[in-house]
């Protein structure tokens, strides 16, 4: 996975995995990309910082492992 933020633009974009993609757009400056399977490849967000709450949003990202029972 590869989280980017670009701030010249306030884009957010999650990639899950590097392939050619589908773009859906679901609402105003939000969208989803879909490989050839229809799996989720990547999230866009534009506004990204207004939409979360501002930038000091991005100075720490916390990536949790969480094991799930079955």
């Amino acid at each position: 996975m590869r989280i980017t933020y670009d701030s010249e633009v306030d884009v957010l974009y999650i990639r899950f995995h590097e392939v050619t993609v589908t773009t859906k757009h679901f609402d105003d400056g939000l969208s989803a990309d879909y490989d050839s399977d229809g799996r989720l490849a990547g999230i866009e967000i534009l506004d990204a910082a207004k939409r979360l709450g501002g930038k000091d949003i991005f100075r720490r990202i916390i990536l949790e492992d969480v094991a799930v029972a079955h």
